[in-house]
């Protein structure tokens, strides 16, 4: 997977640029606000068709500008490839894929990509909402009908939310949850077991990344915590347990007008050497254990899809320490992964032939 080539027309703080990009390394220097990461915001948005800054698509067009244009040409699997977003204040975006358009559910998996932010280090210790996030975008890259299970359950966890509300407030027969639950049970019985799939291949190679990064020092292993199974094992089918669980939950969820069962109350949990990380690990510890979850994220595209994604690095170099920040760009220069970084600082990067270098100031782009 390589992005040979990106075009931008008045999106964010760009008027217009085109820029062509190295197959390895393309480090983005500058100074804050100056347009660094609105380079890999397009990248990002051109793989999920969303922003991973804003929910407003309004807001990727340059100011009082009434139209905006995001192109990118990427090779996958030796196959050269175009596509465009044209974004119009007030209208729907269009999506062009090789000249014809499309919906974005036609979009999930066509390009890759894995962003680290500093965000990303305070996966393991922030709220589970964050870690199912990061599995939903992992699996829906690698798995379209993942990403549509998703889409499906969650429009029908609000629905089923709504009517909550109105048998609370007398004004449907609890009766008809049976209709709903039917539906939830067996959709929320294969994002589950996708999940626990996609976090058993994380957890061998993640394992591998602690290792490597902590000196043979550390083991991590991530175990999915599926919401419930506290109150007794899964011994039947998982769809048949959902059915059951809704069931018997159906009072409490009246209660509250919320639905309490199902994937998007399940977490995931990290454990260094036996050791609960989010509860007892040290910050250095979390660090590494969410770049070691970072690295294998990489690997199970690899695994899953046969190239590896692009990586997009936003600002997390700084926030790195040495050893932690070599240990990264050795892995990337060894698996040659095509790789977008921001900085501020040239120093936190070797200074002799590690990859292209593009100055950005005030939406412009220069390169050496």
């Amino acid at each position: 997977m390589k992005i040979r080539s990106m075009e931008l027309r008045n999106y964010r703080n760009y008027e217009a640029l085109s820029l062509s990009l190295n197959e390895d390394i393309n480090v983005f220097l500058g100074q804050n606000a100056q347009g660094k990461t609105n380079v890999l915001e397009a990248v990002y948005y051109s793989a999920l068709a969303r922003s991973h800054r804003t929910s407003v698509d309004g807001e990727l067009i340059r100011w009082e500008e009434p139209k905006g244009f995001l192109s990118l040409v990427f090779e996958r699997i030796g196959v050269e490839n175009t596509l465009e977003f044209h974004f119009e204040r007030g209208k729907r975006r269009r999506i062009m894929y090789n000249g014809q358009p499309i919906r974005t559910k036609e979009l999930i998996g066509a390009i890759n990509v894995v962003l680290f932010s500093p965000e990303d280090l305070f996966l393991i210790k922030g709220a589970p909402a964050g870690r199912r996030r990061f599995l939903d975008m992992e699996i829906s890259q690698a798995d379209p009908a993942y990403f549509h299970d998703l889409a499906v359950y969650t429009r029908v966890i609000t629905q089923r939310n709504t009517l909550l509300k109105r048998i609370r407030e007398h004004q449907a027969q609890r009766s008809m949850l049976d209709l709903w639950d039917e539906q939830l049970a067996p959709l929320a019985a294969r994002i589950v077991k996708k999940r626990q799939k996609a976090v058993g291949l994380l957890n061998e190679i993640a394992d591998r990344m602690q290792r490597k990064i902590s000196g043979e020092r550390e083991e991590l292993s991530l175990v999915y915590e599926l919401h419930g199974m506290e109150e007794g094992a899964v011994t039947e089918e998982l769809s048949s347990w959902y059915n059951q669980r809704l069931r018997e939950s159906q009072e409490k969820d009246i209660m509250r007008g919320a639905t309490g069962v199902g994937p998007h109350r399940d977490d995931l949990a990290f454990f260094v050497n036996g050791m609960d990380l989010r509860s007892y690990g040290s910050q250095g510890q979390q660090r590494t254990g969410a770049l070691a979850l970072k690295l294998s994220e990489l690997a199970f595209f690899k695994e899953e899809t046969g190239e590896y994604p692009v990586l997009l690095l936003d600002d997390v170099m700084s926030e790195l320490d040495r050893g932690r920040r070599e240990k990264l760009l050795d892995f990337i220069r060894e698996e040659h992964i095509q790789t977008l970084i921001t900085a501020t600082d040239e120093a936190y990067f070797p200074e002799k032939e590690f990859g292209h270098i593009y100055h950005v100031k005030a939406g412009t782009v220069e390169a050496g």
